[in-house]
């Protein structure tokens, strides 16, 4: 792209609000240059700085693993020593590394191992019979069902199954009546076990419905029919969970490491890690063996005494590439599963669910209230998974009446996901502090499910209003969640961009962003989210050299094109840790 027309997309992403000079575009000198030779320098393709004051550089210094100096080509030069390595781009463009604003560590952890039941294009499994086959070849493949005693399968989507409906017990048993089965909904909200499963969760006709959660009944008895919903589904997973020994936990740990290399991730969240999540990321740390930051943020419900907020990995700074950031409290389930909890009812509501049908929150407004308080009272930031309005209505009231209100906008509280956040909610999120980190990727993965079944029109048109908070003069980030989908950077970049559904058409085009605001949403501005912006996020002087190299420029690709961008290399702290052709 002619410097010219850079300088005019930026502009038009309202990044930046004022024209830039073509030097502070290209950077008139290396800034930050200070003395000694550089150990690395970087150069030959297009260097994206997510830097609004200096978007572009021709070349980057990085010594001791921290940002030396960026700007013009002949003055960074000047660096150069006999031993800096010159890093060539060849027309390949480099970008901050990717600040993982909310996904699960240990879920993607667990993914790994377990049999893919992912839809296309993520896995091949498009009805129940594919789900069974792709269980049996796991069994025959795969060592883990031996290792574990059971067998695990991971994002079978209902909403893409030609059946349009959850595996049952009587589908699962089909894989097998020895082996416990567990079939783990793409959302991560619900599951599908067989009968043997079943008895080893001790779950009969007389178990009861527990408080936020659902076991779903055989037609016209009280018999389980194998799929769980939100608190019935985690708190089985927790007692079918089979232990594992430290070593196995961390291997379980690196396998989700290297998944969000491949994608381009130099800082991973672990949100609503249980204690177990954060024994082994603190094991790990400890026997160095993090590649990536971790930013931990404990399930609030159960910290108990809170020891792990009182413990030297909590805090702003990391050790050994880990820390504990604050807390996470979940409000309610997932929309694509319609377990969300909505003001207005669900278009097409569920199986055996009647008309006017809205979802449910997980826990009463003094619950909610009182975990919030809680976080505000020790000063922990708090993320709040909330899809459905009614739950974003629940934390903006909880946040409310947490006070006192500089207090508690200081701790920077996150609203996870707020996928049906309407428009009135946006001013309130601004008035009391509260950041929004989005999920613009469901309008591929489920934007058609929502128009069609979930949502309707015009609600399904406005999920994750990216448009509606850039409006109000509000940053956000965009991020996968996963295991929910895989973590996949430039999958996010694309949906963040277009919001083009897997039909093909754009849902709510007035959402719709710039590429820089996008890739500004998965590095600067989830970096702030975290409260690293100071040495994360921008190729700036001074931050860490964490840099991620891409086979094509998303500035000048067509923005339909988005999705096909390739990760090449991963670089953290100036190490490179992933290579695409490795």
């Amino acid at each position: 792209m002619h410097k010219r027309q850079f300088l005019m997309t930026v502009a038009a992403s309202g990044a930046s609000r004022a024209a830039l000079p073509l030097s502070a575009l290209l950077g008139a000198c290396a800034t930050g240059a200070g003395h000694g030779t550089a150990d690395a320098i970087y150069f030959g393709g297009p260097i994206l700085t997510m830097n609004d004051a200096q978007p572009q550089v021709e070349a980057v210094a990085v010594t001791g693993g921290v940002i030396r100096a960026v700007g013009r080509r002949e003055a960074v030069f000047g660096l150069r020593g006999p031993a800096t390595r010159m890093v060539d781009l060849q027309g390949r463009t480099l970008i901050p590394g990717f600040v993982d604003p909310h996904s699960h560590l240990g879920g993607v952890g667990l993914q790994a191992i377990s049999a893919n039941l992912l839809p296309p294009p993520d896995g091949d499994n498009s009805s129940i019979a594919g789900l069974q086959q792709t269980f049996r070849r796991y069994l025959r493949e795969s060592k883990e069902p031996a290792q574990l005693g059971m067998v695990f399968g991971f994002g079978y989507d209902d909403s893409q199954l030609e059946e349009r409906r959850h595996p049952t017990r009587e589908d699962l048993d089909q894989v097998s009546m020895q082996l416990p089965v567990v079939a783990i909904h793409q959302s991560g909200h619900f599951g599908a076990l067989n009968s043997a499963a079943l008895a080893r969760a001790g779950i009969t006709a007389g178990t009861p419905d527990p408080e936020g959660g659902v076991i779903r009944r055989q037609a016209g008895s009280r018999e389980p029919d194998g799929v769980l919903e939100e608190n019935a589904f985690f708190q089985t997973l927790g007692r079918l969970m089979p232990r594992l020994t430290t070593e196995q936990a961390i291997g379980w740990l690196e396998q989700a490491q290297q998944l969000y290399l491949q994608y381009g991730y130099t800082t991973v969240q672990d949100g609503r890690a249980d204690p177990q999540a954060v024994a082994t990321a603190i094991a790990a740390a400890e026997s160095g063996r993090l590649l990536v930051d971790v930013v931990s943020y404990p399930d609030i419900l159960q910290l108990g005494e809170g020891a792990f907020m009182t413990g030297a990995y909590y805090g702003r700074t990391y050790k050994n590439r880990l820390r504990i950031g604050g807390v996470k409290l979940t409000l309610d389930g997932s929309p694509q599963g319609k377990t969300a909890w909505l003001t207005q009812p669900y278009r097409v509501p569920p199986a055996g669910q009647p008309p006017g049908y809205k979802g449910y929150g997980v826990l009463s407004d003094a619950q909610a209230h009182a975990a919030v308080a809680r976080a505000v009272e020790h000063g922990w930031q708090i993320l709040v998974h909330a899809n459905g309005d009614a739950a974003i209505d629940q934390f903006i009231g909880a946040v409310r009446a947490a006070g006192p209100q500089v207090r508690a906008r200081d701790m920077r509280p996150v609203l996870i996901h707020g996928q049906t956040l309407r428009r009135d909610q946006v001013a309130m999120l601004k008035e009391l502090g509260i950041f929004p980190s989005l999920f613009p990727m469901h309008t591929f993965y489920w934007g058609d499910w929502h128009r069609d079944s979930v949502l309707g029109d015009p609600r399904a048109q406005n999920i994750s209003p990216t448009g509606w908070v850039l409006e109000a003069g509000l940053r956000f980030t965009s991020h996968h969640d996963a295991p929910v989908a895989l973590p996949s950077s430039i999958r996010v970049l694309d949906a963040t961009v277009n919001r083009t559904t897997r039909s093909g058409r754009v849902l709510g085009p007035e959402h719709r962003v710039s590429p820089w605001t996008a890739l500004q949403a998965q590095t600067l501005w989830s970096a702030y989210q975290h409260f690293e912006e100071d040495r994360k996020g921008s190729i700036e002087p001074g931050k860490l050299a964490d840099l991620v190299v891409l086979s094509d420029n998303p500035m000048t690709v067509e923005r339909y094109k988005l999705a096909s961008i390739q990760v090449l290399e991963t670089i953290k702290q100036g190490r490179s840790v992933y290579r695409a052709n490795a």
